[in-house]
């Protein structure tokens, strides 16, 4: 058997999520030591019959391995024993067909264990992408998403405009008073007037407003044209893509500038310029107008507010971190504030800080599907599938014919290994955009865990033609070709998905498995050299070119390669079996004594380590030590399958 871990990636709406499928670990079958030979009892022929009849043994329990080492010994002493041929070639079909129904089952076992130790870093920048695509809030943005609480939050800004100028206007004599009030309805039905999109009549009446401003009432004078600014930057904004659009962002600008001449105090103008640079892609003006309009009026948290996002939207997160926290002192319901909070921690890295503000929206906006959507993503990136699974649920409920949060629940479903929910949600998914490209990458994968390899191979024959150019839809068509026993159009598949993308390794690894699993070991090692080549340090290239030289029984090389996969993952037990059978190959004892004794650290319940641990103690001629380690394995396993040859080779020593 031989290392065939294959990588899937689940992509689905701004997140990536990883599957892996693996094999089972490549024992190596290389020839026995001759100095494990030394040690025997009765006639030559009676040795021979006992090994078959042992050989035999151990086929009945399925260690298949332990019986091809047997057959090998008695082989190399002579090549045309038939009836150790014929049983050779009996294990070998055996072996074959079980390490095919084993390989999923292994890649089911270590699923969630290997996803969190690959998730970070391949997730790290798809993430951040994904905060930053949903942080970056457009006027239109803010309408779709925000529209009834920016609506109520501009209100509220309005009439504490109104009481203000209520209270200045109760201090003015009473001549004076009615100039105001004048001006006031002025400019109110001027504001209807554009309601009704009477671009022309607002303009007569905001003309007569300002021409008809009191001597001497400066504040007052800016204050009504800033309102008058305001009210056609809300007409452009009401009207996008609209020559009475264009004019009115004219007349914007030519009132609030007047405004500021006016009165440099005043908040509203600046803020008025601000959106307007904003919306202009002039981000440094924004930022400045957004800033002055917040420091002059700190008690209206829209000025920070879109001075927050201006900044998000420019990469200044710390900037605009401070903005949004201003927001949510000013006024801690605004949800908004707190959605956004958790966006500019995402991006600064403060995952804990984010998740806290998306729920912090939550509570107060119950059905902010935006908010859950993001506290998903926060959650499965941990791998806390389950509130993952929670919240993307939260998030469909209020917002069902969101695609993207459909697609990122079959992922969590799939990230947790229920593979059976990832299917029903990705068949709903793919029920609103059957020809999406990423839902049928999902859903081959889903239906590869679920051992469904036909319908498997359509859905990633659905991603390859939707896209032909992704070398890893490519890859996961050989992958699932490979499960179905289409070997050669698995090949084909690994083939292109290598050319599409030479820095590709999955297929090379894939594709060298495939060559070392039917004796092709040169092409082999050239497929697994290249991709060794680009990850020198790879732990499955460098376990699988171990397995290969091994087979070849080129023990240096083999050597090398198990050290480095050790460098990789030094616990991993299995490696380190090989690796002091590869000592062992070439004569170093002293060396597979202590690997084995390193392996048994870690797995003391290694049985077959143990027995062979106790045969290079006898070929080292320390019979004490061997008779400890036979006694204790025999003592910790009374049903050891090769209880017999240990008693045999006890009753020696």
């Amino acid at each position: 058997m031989m290392t065939k871990r294959k990588k899937i990636l689940l992509i689905s709406g701004g997140a990536l999520v990883i599957l892996l499928v693996a094999g089972g670990i490549f024992f190596f079958r290389g020839k026995k030591s001759s100095n494990f030979d030394a040690v025997t009892v009765g006639g030559t022929d009676a040795r021979r019959q006992n090994t078959i009849k042992l050989a035999g043994n151990y086929v009945d329990v399925g260690e298949y391995d332990r019986a091809l080492n047997l057959l090998d010994g008695l082989l190399i002493d002579n090549p045309d024993d038939i009836d150790a041929k014929s049983l050779l070639l009996q294990i070998l079909g055996m072996d074959r067909n079980k390490n095919s129904n084993d390989a999923l089952f292994e890649a089911q076992r270590r699923l969630l264990e290997e996803q969190r130790q690959q998730n970070a870093a391949l997730f790290q920048n798809q993430q951040n992408q994904a905060a930053l695509n949903q942080q970056r809030m457009s006027g239109d943005l803010i309408a779709a998403m925000e529209a009834d609480t920016a609506r109520r939050a501009s209100m509220q800004a309005e009439e504490d405009r109104k009481k203000s100028q209520e209270a200045e206007l109760a201090k003015a004599s009473r001549e004076l008073q009615e100039i105001m009030r004048r001006i006031n309805n002025l400019v109110a039905d001027g504001k209807a007037r554009l309601v009704s999109k009477d671009l022309e009549g607002a303009a007569k009446l905001f003309t007569e407003a300002r021409n008809t401003m009191p001597p001497g009432e400066t504040r007052f004078e800016s204050q009504k044209l800033a309102d008058i600014a305001d009210a056609y930057y809300s007409y452009s904004v009401n009207n996008p893509n609209t020559s009475g659009s264009r004019e009115a962002v004219t007349k914007a600008t030519e009132y609030a500038n007047e405004s500021v001449l006016k009165d440099s105090t005043q908040a509203l103008p600046h803020y008025v310029l601000g959106r307007i640079a904003r919306d202009a892609n002039q981000t440094d003006k924004a930022i400045n107008e957004l800033r002055e309009a917040a420091r002059l009026d700190q008690n209206n948290y829209l000025y920070s507010f879109d001075l927050g996002r201006v900044l998000f939207t420019s990469r200044r997160y710390q900037e605009s971190r401070d903005s949004f926290q201003n927001v949510t002192k000013v006024n801690p319901n605004f949800e908004p504030a707190w959605y956004n909070l958790g966006g500019t921690f995402r991006m600064l890295n403060r995952q804990d800080d984010a998740l806290a503000s998306y729920r912090q929206a939550v509570a107060i906006k119950a059905d902010y599907a935006a908010a859950y959507r993001e506290i998903g993503r926060i959650l499965l990136a941990r791998n806390e599938t389950k509130g993952a699974i929670e919240a993307f649920s939260k998030a469909l409920q209020h917002s069902n014919n969101d695609y993207n949060t459909l697609c990122e629940l079959g992922a969590a479903y799939s990230q947790a290994g229920n593979f059976v929910e990832a299917e029903n949600v990705f068949k709903n998914a793919l029920n609103i955009n059957p020809s999406d490209a990423q839902t049928n990458y999902n859903m081959a994968v889903v239906k590869l865990g679920l051992k469904k390899y036909t319908e498997a191979i359509s859905f990633a024959k659905n991603a390859v033609d939707s896209n032909p150019t992704n070398a890893v839809y490519v890859y996961t068509l050989g992958l699932v070709c490979e499960e179905s026993g289409a070997t050669d159009l698995a090949v084909a598949a690994y083939q292109k998905a290598m050319s599409l993308d030479p820095r590709y390794i999955r297929p090379r690894i894939n594709l060298g498995s495939i060559y070392l699993s039917n004796g092709k070991y040169d092409e082999a090692i050239a497929c697994l050299n290249e991709a060794y080549s680009a990850e020198p340090s790879n732990f499955e290239v460098n376990n699988n070119l171990g397995a290969v030289y091994a087979k070849k029984e080129n023990w240096s090389y083999s050597i090398v390669h198990y050290e480095r996969a050790l460098s990789a993952k030094s616990n991993d037990p299995t490696v380190r079996f090989n690796l002091a059978r590869a000592y062992a190959g070439t004569g170093d004892l002293e060396k597979a004594q202590t690997s084995y004794q390193a392996l048994l650290r870690i797995a003391p319940d290694n049985w077959d380590a143990m027995f062979e641990l106790g045969m290079t103690c006898i070929s080292l001629g320390n019979n004490n030590d061997a008779k400890r380690y036979l006694q204790d394995l025999l003592s910790r396993n009374p049903n050891y399958t090769g209880k017999a040859e240990a008693e045999r080779i006890l009753r020696s020593l």
